[in-house]
């Protein structure tokens, strides 16, 4: 029903945003990660008031037997990677946005490529066998999801984070050469960051040692 939503930011707060879209203020629920690119990118009072100025937020709607509720997402890539989420078997909504207060959507792919449960259990919420039923049923979908293109850079430190497609293809390559996924991953991501060959060289200087 809708896919987004373009109108002036007047609230804003860590778990909601309100967007007044001709007069009529849609309130979504928003992730942390959500809420500090849309704080980079306009002033916000103190008390949560927005500027007023125009933003558009892709929307997910969701509608039980007792209640309708709308969630918002800066870019389409964490809007897909949300509905992909509520898919698995005993995460919600909230869960979900848990899940992505707790890491950007590179992150989730690079977790669930290297098989990383523990990183994604750092949600609130989030158990380890959730965690882990997250990697089996979405690590191939949430890939081909994850845009493939630059490095993702940490907003807060300047940092260069590692991209999830360099790092499924470095995994792929040292499976290929004969190391198990696990060992692979493992080395992948103590490698950091880098070029796919970068990453690769690194990591089996590490797995040779």
């Amino acid at each position: 029903m809708f896919y987004y939503l373009n109108g002036k930011l007047t609230l804003l707060r860590p778990d909601f945003a309100v967007i007044d879209c001709s007069g009529v203020g849609y309130l979504l629920s928003i992730s942390a990660t959500t809420h500090a690119r849309l704080s980079g990118c306009h002033s916000i009072l103190p008390d949560g008031t927005g500027d007023g100025n125009e933003q558009k937020l892709f929307v997910h709607f969701s509608v039980k037997e007792d209640s309708q509720e709308l969630y918002g997402f800066f870019d389409e890539e964490e809007r897909d990677i949300f509905k992909l989420l509520i898919t698995v078997s005993g995460i919600g909504p909230k869960g979900a946005l848990s899940i992505l207060s707790a890491l950007t959507p590179g992150e989730i792919a690079v977790a669930c490529a290297s098989d990383d449960a523990k990183a994604i259990a750092r949600a609130n919420g989030i158990g380890l066998k959730t965690a882990q039923k997250v990697i089996i049923e979405l690590r191939d979908k949430i890939a081909k999801l994850v845009s493939p293109q630059a490095n993702e850079v940490d907003t807060e430190t300047g940092e260069v984070k590692l991209s999830a497609s360099n790092a499924n293809d470095a995994i792929s390559a040292l499976t290929v050469l004969g190391y198990n996924r696990a060992q692979a991953a493992k080395a992948v991501k103590a490698a950091g960051n880098g070029t796919v060959e970068e990453i690769i060289r690194k990591a089996l200087s590490l797995l040779m040692k």
